[in-house]
């Protein structure tokens, strides 16, 4: 593995569980094995970091619903996977996946950043969307009738029930908050 690919591992494992402000250049170089002046190399400021780890993050992340896209059915089987896929990124309640951490810190990250977050936000809302229209026509999930609004409210309940998790040290808030989302999706 490269220098600047073990830099970003271990950026996303520490903001993920402790925060994006809660570590710094000195902590990286001594979890990489490398002087604190040569992480400069590879990412002159913190900024430049936080953007290069966010994308790196919302690239793999689309690319992971496009592979639900590609191999899951049904809009309720593609929901489902989507759930899953937040409900792993908690790890028992000991992280959060990288976007809700930044959404979390959101102060003191650099307008680039932001706007990068924002974006992918809007990204997974408009995936979101797309399988509650599909959910629409093939029935698999009840009372679909504002696929917009659907997709808002499950980023939402999905960040949200992370942070309950985090907060508690353990799953079962998640799996408590997203209970009834999970009942209406019929896999029949």
């Amino acid at each position: 593995m490269d220098t600047r690919t073990a830099l970003l591992d271990s950026a996303e494992r520490a903001a993920r569980q402790r925060g994006f402000d809660a570590f710094s250049y000195a902590d990286l170089a001594r979890d990489v094995g490398i002087r604190k002046a040569s992480i400069h190399h590879h990412f002159p400021k913190k900024a430049d970091l936080a953007f290069d780890l966010l994308e790196r993050y919302a690239s793999a992340f689309m690319d992971t619903l496009a592979q639900i896209e590609a191999i899951d059915r049904s809009a309720a089987h593609k929901l489902s996977a989507y759930l899953d896929l937040y409900r792993d990124a908690v790890d028992g309640g000991t992280q959060l996946c990288l976007c809700v951490a930044f959404s979390a810190g959101r102060a003191n990250l650099p307008d680039p950043v932001l706007q990068r977050l924002n974006q992918f936000h809007e990204d997974s809302a408009a995936w979101l969307k797309r399988v509650f229209t599909e959910a629409e026509t093939d029935g698999s999930i009840p009372g679909v009738s504002d696929p917009a609004a659907e997709a808002h409210a499950t980023l939402a309940l999905m960040e949200g029930a992370q942070l309950l998790s985090r907060a508690a040290g353990e799953i079962s808030p998640f799996d408590r908050a997203t209970a009834s989302f999970r009942s209406r999706l019929s896999t029949q």
